[in-house]
């Protein structure tokens, strides 16, 4: 099984801000939204179906601007657990550039008693 999840955007007016490119927290929304689908996609394959993700840091580097109508393709998948810290890459590309780059940190919590989870180290090996 393969750990990466791609999607296509197109760029929409509701998109743009005021220098008519997309506005940067469009991006940070696009990277927390691509997240939780690849999560509904893999969740029912984990003994974590009914727990959930918080997001508790992010990086994210802008190298290049995208403008109304163009296609972005949206790429993410985790990498190798970090204690109770689940790191997850989320990348976009125009045109088949790297166009924004993020590296986030989540952490698993039990929604019925709030309390975080530690994931064993090679719990993403089971997809496999």
């Amino acid at each position: 099984m393969n750990l990466m999840y791609e999607k296509q955007i197109k760029v929409t007016e509701e998109h743009i801000d005021q220098n008519n490119h997309v506005n940067n927290v469009q991006y940070v929304h696009w990277v927390e939204e691509v997240a939780a689908e690849h999560w509904d996609l893999l969740k029912h394959q984990t003994e974590y179906v009914n727990d959930a993700w918080m997001l508790l840091d992010h990086h994210i580097q802008y190298k290049k601007q995208v403008y109304l109508n163009d296609i972005i393709t949206v790429r993410t998948y985790p990498m190798t657990p970090e204690g109770a810290k689940q790191p997850r890459k989320v990348e976009f590309y125009c045109n088949d550039e790297l166009v924004v780059d993020s590296s986030t940190l989540w952490i698993l919590f039990d929604q019925d008693t709030k309390k975080i989870k530690r994931l064993d180290s090679d719990w993403l090996e089971k997809f496999f």
